[in-house]
């Protein structure tokens, strides 16, 4: 089984950008755990970061034929992003939207999700440990 993890616009600022929101572990660091996590559960992977919504579609684009699961971190374009949704349906690529902080806590317009149409299942407030739940949740679910 081969998984896309996909995150989105200032994922990458882990540990610079709100510690009190997001902690003090860098984006390396969430790397190295989403790596653990593949594997802990037997599967290949690939971790993608953009913070561009067109490179993020086209990275969802090439995983038709080639993955069979994504992990989505939208960042932002969770609550904007209807094309990334289309991207996801189109594709139909079992996934797991996981947010690092629990949104329904946060600011209004972080309780809508587009991304959550094309996702199987939404993972929030849990930290790192969304990701590894969603790789495990794929991995039982539609592992090969």
């Amino acid at each position: 089984m081969k998984i896309l993890v996909i995150n989105g616009p200032n994922i990458n600022m882990l540990g610079i950008r709100e510690p009190e929101i997001y902690g003090n572990d860098t984006y390396d660091d969430l790397c190295r755990f989403i790596e653990a996590a593949f594997e802990e559960y037997n599967v290949s992977g690939e971790i993608f970061q953009s913070n561009h919504e067109g490179d993020i579609i086209d990275r969802i684009q090439q995983a038709y034929g080639d993955a069979d699961g994504i992990v989505i971190n939208a960042g932002a374009y969770t609550h904007t992003s209807i094309a990334i949704m289309d991207a996801m349906l189109a594709v139909g690529i079992p996934a797991v939207e996981v947010h690092l902080s629990d949104t329904d806590t946060r600011e209004e317009f972080r309780k809508r999700s587009f991304i959550s149409l094309a996702a199987e299942r939404m993972i929030k407030g849990k930290g790192f440990e969304g990701y590894r739940e969603a790789i495990a949740y794929l991995a039982s679910n539609h592992g090969k």
